[in-house]
C-alpha cells in the first residue's frame, strides 16, 4: 500500500483503509504511520505489554518519535520503576502530561476518596482533561487497545476517528491476541511491569487496580464492584458536568 503524506478525515474510506492497514506487519503498518503524519505523530502509553510492544517498534522506525504518559499521580510503584527501565533501554525521553488538580486539590476540592464515591469523576479530572494535552497539536495518536482485551473492546479498528480530541486514533495490535503479545516480549526480552508476575493484567491507578476476577478478561480487575471498565479515554465524547458537594 502506498502511503499518503496527507490524510483527511472527511475524504478517508475507513473501511477500505483497515482492510489494507490489516494485511501490514507491525513494522510497516507504523511506517506507514509516520510518512503519513510525520512529526504531528505521538504515541500515548500507560505502559502496558501491548504499548511495550508497539514502542520497541516505533523507536526503530522513528527514534526521534514523541512518547506520552499521563502521569495521574496514583500510579504504583512498579509503573514509576518500568517508566525509568524504558527511558534507559531505549534512550529516549517520555514526555508527561499530568492532571490540573494535585491530589491534595482534588481532595480539598472534592472530599477525599473521589475514585470510590465517583470514580467517573476522578477519571475525567485525571485522565480526560490532561489526555487533550496529551494529543495538542497531532494529527494520529497511538493506542494499545486490543479486540481482546474486553468485550467493549472487540471492534476495535486499526484506524478511525477520534471525536473527542479531533485527530486520527492508531491500534496497530488491535488484531494480536495477549499470548502473541507475550510471547513477543518473552522473545525479545522487553521490560514489563513486574505486577503482571503476580497476576495483574491490566495495571492503571493504584486505587483502581486489582487482580482480574474473570480470567477471561484482562480488564475485570480494574474498578472492581462497579459497572465501568474505562477510564473514559477510549469511550465516544459526550458532555459531561462533575458533580460536586
Amino acid at each position: 500500500m502506498s502511503p499518503s503524506t496527507r490524510l483527511l478525515h472527511s475524504n478517508v474510506d475507513y473501511v477500505a483503509l483497515n482492510r489494507q492497514l490489516e494485511e501490514l506487519t507491525l513494522t510497516d503498518f507504523l511506517r506507514w504511520s509516520v510518512v503519513t503524519f510525520g512529526e504531528r505523530l505521538v504515541q500515548v502509553t500507560s505502559f502496558g505489554p501491548t504499548g511495550i510492544v508497539i514502542l520497541d517498534h516505533l523507536v526503530k522506525v522513528n527514534p526521534e518519535v514523541r512518547v506520552v504518559t499521563i502521569d495521574t499521580g496514583f500510579l504504583f510503584p512498579e509503573t514509576y520503576a518500568l517508566w525509568e527501565e524504558i527511558e534507559r533501554r531505549y534512550g529516549i525521553q517520555i514526555h508527561v502530561v499530568r492532571p490540573e488538580l494535585t491530589p491534595q486539590e482534588q481532595e480539598r476540592l472534592y472530599g477525599p476518596a473521589l475514585w470510590a464515591l465517583e470514580p467517573d469523576v476522578c477519571c475525567h479530572e485525571r485522565k480526560v482533561k490532561p489526555m487533550a494535552a496529551a494529543v495538542a497539536g497531532q494529527h494520529a495518536w497511538i493506542t494499545g487497545l486490543r479486540r481482546d482485551q474486553s468485550n467493549g473492546r472487540s471492534q476495535t479498528p486499526l484506524i478511525g476517528w477520534d471525536a473527542r480530541y479531533n485527530l486520527f486514533k492508531l491500534s496497530p495490535l488491535a488484531h494480536w491476541t495477549r499470548e502473541a503479545v507475550w510471547d513477543y516480549i518473552r522473545a525479545y526480552n522487553l521490560p514489563y511491569n513486574r505486577l503482571h508476575d503476580l497476576g495483574y493484567t491490566s495495571i492503571g491507578c493504584i486505587h483502581c487496580t486489582r487482580q482480574p476476577t474473570d480470567a477471561n478478561d484482562e480488564r475485570s480487575g480494574r474498578w472492581y464492584g462497579r459497572m465501568k471498565t474505562e477510564c473514559g479515554l477510549h469511550l465516544p465524547a459526550r458532555p459531561f458536568t462533575p458533580c460536586r458537594e
